[in-house]
């Protein structure tokens, strides 16, 4: 059976890493989470002083992007962490505050193109799923299947105040809400690499779908594409 580049673009919030991961256990290939990667600039930046909720330090940032080493090791259940020149930050990079980071961070053309290098090595031998915001547009245009995915704002934040609310964050929906228009209106009107859908992607919207029902469809265009 051929091997394929599995690519899964969408806002925040709609799930892409929990349905690429299903996918890339069922059909045994690796499973590379970009937004870990960008949380994980971001969390570097913070410790260094150049991120705060009101400044972003750009020539600094711009200065050391190049020191960032990201890798993800597999656990033995299957499942990655994202590590961080030598170190586990997978629980330091899962907040609010690291989400949002990553979306500031994001921004930077040199931070956006360090990140897509390292992506791309990572797809080098094809056997990936990789999400993202500009997988199917920017790092991987080539990809057998694109996939975006898609879900209204109200039903994305709450999933995303249940989560947090699960690994004990005190948050309000209309607060998640709010930071969850700000950052789709931030990932779209960026200069480097906007969020959009690649024109030949597949669109889920999986606003009324359950978590087996969106795997099922995703699962289907997989089997048609390696199949074709």
């Amino acid at each position: 059976m051929k091997k394929i580049i599995v690519a899964i673009d969408g806002f925040s919030s709609c799930g892409k890493s929990t349905m690429a991961r299903k996918l890339a256990r069922e059909v045994g290939y690796v499973y590379v989470d970009t937004g870990a990667m960008y949380r994980a600039v971001a969390l570097y930046c913070k410790r260094n002083g150049w991120l705060t909720p009101g400044t972003m330090d750009v020539a600094a940032i711009e200065a050391n992007i190049g020191a960032v080493r990201l890798e993800f090791r597999l656990r033995a259940d299957g499942s990655a962490d994202m590590w961080l020149n030598g170190e586990n930050v997978e629980q330091h990079i899962r907040t609010m505050e690291m989400s949002d980071g990553a979306s500031r961070v994001s921004t930077l053309g040199v931070v956006r193109r360090e990140m897509v290098r390292q992506q791309q090595l990572m797809g080098l031998g094809k056997g990936i799923v990789m999400d993202g915001r500009d997988i199917g547009t920017v790092v991987f245009p080539e990809a057998e299947l694109k996939v975006f995915l898609t879900a209204s704002a109200e039903v994305r934040a709450k999933r995303r105040m249940d989560e947090l609310l699960a690994k004990g964050e005190a948050v309000e929906y209309d607060d998640v809400l709010a930071k969850v228009k700000e950052r789709d209106e931030r990932d779209q009107s960026r200069a480097e690499s906007p969020l959009r859908k690649a024109e030949d992607a597949h669109v889920i919207d999986n606003t009324d779908l359950t978590p087996e029902e969106q795997q099922e469809v995703l699962r289907e265009l997989f089997t048609s594409t390696v199949g074709g």
